[in-house]
């Protein structure tokens, strides 16, 4: 038997006690969509069974992730502890009050301590909570099927962010319920993000010391489908709440997987136009055989979708910004979380792990400038 621990930030409304929640919901927190609650989930599940699914092979590859989700969604449902970290009851009254970001941040930093990178994982459209806690325990465990036989690889932890993504079907109801969901939730993330900043900012050593070193290791972003599209907005709502300021960079690495947003989207005068700013490095990934994208062209009314063919002008990219090209090796279940899976998320792997792109490891054909097409 093997315990999953997963820290978590919601603007979620809680189901059940406060503090102890069953659940959480379709909807947004009663204490406002810009409101966010820190904790921790925890869930036993079967180690035979994780090992078989980061080992089975699908279309050839090694790694069932999306299988591997919904063993852990079955666990879930059936038995888990959630946490929430309580707020103080006046954090003005008490200055030695820890705010459950604190709290939360604090336990992150004690797993990073430990050589662990961080990836903040932001979901998509159609999921509720306990799919996207299943989504993100297993995209933990895949990012680290091979550290035990690899010593020199970093164990790499997740952190969810999770939105009132429907998760139900209806139509197109759901999906433009779930985008203003998504759009309501970007001032979420922004705040989440300052409050970020604002907590690493108190780890720098207030003196020149050697001695005294940070812990070393790298934060992360991975966003998949419209989860994309909440990073969209946060980004809108972090130039607003940090006075118009540049982006802090708080990341090494932004992952956007099968991101649901418009293909022009890094274009001057467009919504993401200074998204490097927030990282060294952003990949894309994409797939023209992606069902999703094609519906949300298609039926939304939307413009073409990053996530499809990349961005619509390569060559004007910014040189921090990179594209994967994934159609050749995704296909059936795979079209839209390979995120989840064997090759792609090998190579989140191994941007994490500062592998080269053009690294003879990587499986990789580089087709020109920052454009590459996995293999």
């Amino acid at each position: 038997m093997l315990t999953l621990t997963l820290y978590y930030a919601t603007n979620r409304n809680h189901i059940g006690d406060r503090w102890s929640p069953d659940s959480y919901g379709q909807d947004f927190s009663s204490d406002r969509s810009n409101n966010l609650r820190f904790g921790r989930v925890s869930v036993d599940v079967s180690l035979n069974k994780i090992k078989h699914f980061l080992s089975n092979k699908v279309h050839k590859r090694s790694g069932d992730g999306e299988a591997l989700s919904s063993y852990i969604e079955d666990k879930l449902r059936k038995k888990h502890t959630t946490c929430a970290f309580k707020e103080p009851e006046d954090s003005s009254l008490d200055t030695n009050a820890v705010l459950a970001s604190t709290k939360a941040f604090i336990a992150l930093k004690k797993q990073m301590e430990l050589k662990r990178d961080m990836v903040v994982f932001i979901h998509g459209f159609n999921v509720d909570w306990f799919e996207a806690l299943a989504s993100a325990m297993a995209l933990e465990l895949m990012l680290n099927r091979h550290s035990q036989d690899i010593e020199d690889l970093k164990d790499t932890s997740v952190f969810l962010f999770t939105w009132p993504s429907n998760g139900k079907m209806m139509k197109n109801k759901a999906y433009l319920s779930d985008r203003s969901d998504a759009e309501d939730s970007g001032i979420a993330v922004a705040r989440g993000f300052l409050k970020l900043r604002d907590f690493l900012m108190t780890l720098r050593p207030k003196d020149k010391d050697p001695e005294k070193k940070e812990c070393g290791q790298q934060l992360h972003l991975l966003c998949h489908s419209m989860g994309n599209y909440v990073l969209q907005h946060a980004v809108n709502s972090l130039h607003e709440v940090n006075n118009q300021k540049n982006l802090p960079q708080l990341f090494h690495h932004i992952f956007m997987c099968a991101p649901d947003v418009d293909d022009n989207i890094f274009e001057l005068d467009q919504p993401m136009e200074n998204l490097h700013r927030l990282a060294r490095q952003v990949t894309v990934y994409y797939n023209n055989g992606d069902l999703a994208m094609c519906i949300s062209d298609y039926t939304k009314g939307n413009i073409d979708r990053l996530g499809h063919n990349g961005p619509a002008r390569p060559l004007q990219l910014h040189n921090k910004i990179n594209q994967l090209n994934c159609s050749n090796i995704v296909c059936g279940i795979t079209e839209h979380s390979y995120y989840l899976w064997a090759t792609v998320n090998e190579d989140i792997r191994q941007s994490i792990d500062d592998t080269d792109n053009n690294d003879s490891t990587r499986k990789r054909a580089h087709q020109s400038a920052q454009i590459w097409c996995l293999t």
